[in-house]
This record gives structure tokens, sequence and C-alpha cells, in this order.
């Protein structure tokens, strides 16, 4: 027999005993560990399982931010619709022309009849606009209707009429014509003939130096045109003179009915630049 049989059991310290006994009447270990955390894919096992580390290890794995949704592109503007528009039926015209099938014409009247109908419902709906809203409507102030038109402009001769009896106060005419130019034979008379109705006075200067039958009290030009500043070569040639402010008006050149020589004296006197249109 061995020679530590014969020998008496050591008697372990009471301390040591009664934790002993603690420890085997304990509840099991798992009842009293706090329970595990879902642990995610991938997380250390070791750690969150085996050793059971529970709420003091951190064993689920933060889900990574969620990226935004791309934001939709914005949608694209009238201009570069229209621009789209114009660059295909372009492109479809130069192939129907260049390959002229039944199917490469037919694509290219489709599409054309499509824009005809589209500008069709824009002109409609721009004159809806126009008959609706007073401010947009230019035949209120120049009418295209045969009634309208005509009262229009029985108002604005009386109006012209009006100013034109006034102009012989503050305004005269110089006339500018040659013996040699066939054009002033035709605007001398008109230019006389509207000077006598308003009584206007008319000074009339040769350029050459040949007289006129028209105004037999003419007188030859000695640079008058230059320091007007007109173009010395054209005749005939018809200025306004404002004895007021001492300041040439050039009223036109060439042949003028009575009616246009008229209306230009009245505009350029009496109407501001887009005043009257």
């Amino acid at each position: 027999m061995p020679a530590h049989a014969n020998r008496p059991a050591r008697r372990l310290p009471a301390a040591c005993l009664t934790l002993a006994i603690l420890l085997t009447t304990a509840a099991p270990a798992h009842a009293q560990e706090p329970p595990l955390v879902a642990t995610g894919d991938g997380q250390d096992s070791f750690y969150c399982e085996k050793r059971r580390l529970g709420y003091w290890f951190y064993c689920t794995r933060p889900r990574p931010a969620e990226a935004p949704e791309p934001a939709a592109p914005p949608p694209a503007s009238a201009t570069s619709q229209l621009d789209a528009i114009t660059a295909q039926l372009r492109e479809l015209k130069a192939k129907a022309i260049l390959e002229p099938t039944p199917a490469n014409v037919t694509a290219y009247i489709r599409f054309q009849r499509e824009q005809l109908d589209r500008a069709s419902l824009f002109s409609d709906v721009w004159q809806r606009a126009i008959w609706q809203d007073p401010e947009l409507d230019y035949t209120l102030q120049r009418p295209v209707s045969t009634l309208g038109k005509m009262q229009w402009q029985d108002a604005r001769s009386a109006e012209r009429n009006a100013v034109m009896a006034q102009l012989g106060a503050r305004y005269g005419l110089f006339y500018f014509f040659a013996q040699s130019c066939g054009a002033c034979e035709v605007m001398s008379p008109i230019v006389q003939s509207v000077a006598s109705t308003w009584h206007i006075a008319v000074r009339a200067i040769s350029t050459d130096g040949g007289p006129s039958r028209h105004f037999p009290n003419y007188t030859v030009e000695t640079n008058q045109r230059t320091r007007m500043g007109l173009e010395p070569k054209v005749t005939p040639a018809v200025v306004l003179w404002d004895a007021l402010k001492g300041r040439a008006i050039p009223i036109g050149y060439g042949v003028m009915s009575a009616d246009e020589l008229q209306d230009r004296i009245y505009l350029l006197t009496s109407k501001e630049a887009g005043r009257d249109y």
C-alpha cells in the first residue's frame, strides 16, 4: 500500500469549507447573468457567446447609416425642351431628304404635323388672351377692321389737320431741287400745294442754279445743306425749319405724296417716337 494511504485526512479550514458549501448550493450561474445582447452578423462569437460578457461587452454591431436616395434631376427648362423639338424636327427632315424612304418621309411629316398643331393651339390661346385683356389688344390703338380703320383714320386726319393749321406761325420749309432732276418736276407741285394749303412759307433753293416753274422766286444754293447737316447730293429734299429753336428737321428725300408729306410733318412736330404706333 502506498505510504500516504495510512496518513490521516487533512482537514480543510473552516472558511474554505463554508465557501464550498455556498458555491454548491448557489443558483446556476446563468440564472444570475444578464441576458446576452443579440450579436450581429460576423461578430466575435468568443466574446459574445462563449465568454457571455452580456451587457458589459458591445456585441451589437451598429448599422451603417442609410445612404440618402439620389435627388431627382431638375426638370428640363422650357427652352431646352423647345430646342430639343427643333433639333429633332431638323434631324427628321435631313434624314428624309438624304434617305427619302417612305418610313423616313412619313416620320418627318407626322412630327411636323404635331408641331403645326402645337403652333395652332398657341395662336388660338394667344388670340383669346388678347380679346380678354384690353391692355394687350393692339387693335384698340390701331384698328384693322374696315369700319374701325375708317373711324381711326378720320379721327387721326382731323387731329393732323388741326396741328397743320397752326404750323405756319413757327415752322417754314426749305425745298432743295435741281433743274436737271426729273423727280423734282414731280415733287415741286406737291410741296407747293401742301405749303399753300397750310400757309407755310417755302424757301426754294436750286442746287444747280437752274429755275423752277413752280417756285419762280427761288435762290441758288450757297452751302445751306451742308450747314444743316444734310446729304448734299440728294434731290429733291424737304426740310422743316423750326424758327423757335433755330434747328432743321429733315422731312424726307425723293418723291412723296401730299398725304405722306403732311403725315411726316405732323409726326415729326407733334408726336414723340413710339406714341403713334
